[in-house]
């Protein structure tokens, strides 16, 4: 049985998501947010105090858009993952990368300086100038996504997972009012999926099951 350790909404999502693509059995255990703040056993499993935490027999990992790629290789090779002979491999694995080292980064300084830290603390300069980072990136997709349905391989992969986090982050924050037209086109695609439905779900009753609260990662408690 796989275990993912996670928050509500918090960048663990894609990872439950591609579970629910790929139904997959899993034990679900949700944290409040920050997991390092509020559950200090959580250090014993995670030092980082990050989620995801996916826990599989021996393996450990903590960094979503691997774990997408590692449970798309592992049980939908060639459907959810592209297979290394296929001509958008390369194109995969830039995708999935990207959704987190480029797409998700300049979100999280948008996160902190707009609603975590202290009054004394937050910035609006940074939040302006890292909310137009993460926008112009994004922007770069517009042509692919004007052109096919998803972002490789001419079929829905993992890699659409770990991108379509960004712009469910996007929408918590208030900044899919200013995706251009494909990505808003594709935004909504992903987010009609039933897989997509069933992670959202899971996640509600699994919170209140384990008695956590059901407030997104991007709002303070």
């Amino acid at each position: 049985m796989l275990t993912l350790y996670h928050c509500i909404s918090a960048r663990s999502f894609r990872v439950l998501w591609l579970l629910e693509e790929l139904r997959l059995p899993y034990d679900l255990r949700v944290l409040a947010f920050p997991p390092r703040a509020h559950d200090k056993s959580f250090l014993e499993l995670n030092p980082r105090g990050t989620v995801p935490l996916l826990i599989d027999g021996e393996t450990r990992m903590t960094e979503s858009a691997a774990i997408c790629e590692y449970l798309a290789l592992r049980h939908s090779p060639g459907v959810l993952s592209v297979r290394a002979d296929e001509p958008d491999f390369g194109a995969y694995l830039n995708y999935l990368h990207m959704s987190d080292a480029t797409l998700t980064f300049p979100q999280t300084l948008v996160l902190r300086y707009s609603r975590f830290e202290s009054a004394e603390r937050l910035q609006p300069q940074v939040v302006d100038d890292y909310a137009k980072w993460f926008l112009s990136r994004l922007r770069t997709l517009e042509p692919r996504l004007a052109a096919h349905e998803f972002l490789c391989a001419d079929r829905f992969t993992a890699a659409d997972v770990a991108v379509g986090y960004t712009l469910m982050l996007a929408e918590l924050l208030g900044l899919h009012e200013k995706f251009t037209p494909a990505v808003s086109s594709y935004w909504q695609r992903l987010r009609t999926r039933d897989a997509f439905t069933r992670a959202l779900a899971a996640q509600e009753r699994a919170a209140l099951a384990q008695g956590v609260s059901q407030r997104p990662a991007t709002e303070l408690p």
